[in-house]
């Protein structure tokens, strides 16, 4: 799941990508309006984390551009603003959410899973692979219903591949799913993970291919 900050503060942006990714989030941050609206007119996120004021562009027009493009991805306004007319006008534009500086950590991430869970309305939060089972917003895996313990960037490898089960995911695919912005992780590092990946869940029958000179593939089990 990758979630855009588009907040001006460093500090307080710092401090929630940190938060987000230790959640294992891919999280990508902006500090403008202008730098948002470029971004949302391409990229792919889960959740928008959008304050309001922004240098170049307010948080309002941002909003106002998103929808008119008809993009659906949920947004969640985090401001200073507390009046109930920058409410109202936030909500109208379109916004999912609307939250207050300061804030909470644990409500914030509460309110994203309810976001995403919004956002997959009419399919299933749960991925299934043979034994294993992926919970994608409470980002949580159970092989043989007992739980696994994965690192933040094992558990991005794990989705991508559980989302893309049957098919090959390329090691480049991968590295795009797994990173932020300015993020470097080498191809090794992605062999790494796999690696670690298939001794976790040895036991548990869930095969990963590797097909050499394209990526990996991780078995559909066969039968009923």
């Amino acid at each position: 799941m990758r979630i855009l900050i588009v907040e001006d503060d460093a500090v307080l942006a710092d401090g929630l990508t940190r938060a987000l990714r230790q959640s294992a989030y891919a999280v990508d941050w902006v500090r403008t309006g202008i730098e948002a609206d470029q971004v949302l007119s391409s990229a792919v996120h889960d959740v928008v984390i959008l304050d309001l004021g922004l240098p170049k562009l307010d948080g309002f027009d941002v909003l106002r551009r998103l929808r008119e493009r008809s993009s659906p991805v949920p947004v969640l306004i985090l401001t200073a603003r507390d009046s109930l007319d920058d409410r109202v006008t936030g909500l109208d534009l379109g916004a999912d959410d609307y939250m207050t500086k300061p804030f909470d950590l644990p409500e914030l991430e509460a309110r994203i899973r309810a976001l995403i869970r919004r956002g997959q309305c009419g399919t299933s939060t749960t991925i299934i692979v043979g034994t294993l089972r992926y919970d994608s917003v409470g980002r949580r895996v159970l092989a043989n219903d007992a739980p696994v313990d994965l690192s933040a960037r094992e558990l991005g490898v794990l989705e991508a591949l559980m989302l893309r089960a049957g098919r090959v995911v390329s090691k480049e695919q991968l590295v795009e799913h797994l990173c932020d912005w300015g993020e470097e992780v080498g191809i090794n590092a992605i062999e790494v993970y796999v690696h670690r990946l298939r001794k976790k869940l040895e036991k548990s029958g869930i095969h990963f291919r590797t097909i050499r000179g394209l990526g990996y593939l991780l078995e559909k089990p066969s039968g009923p």
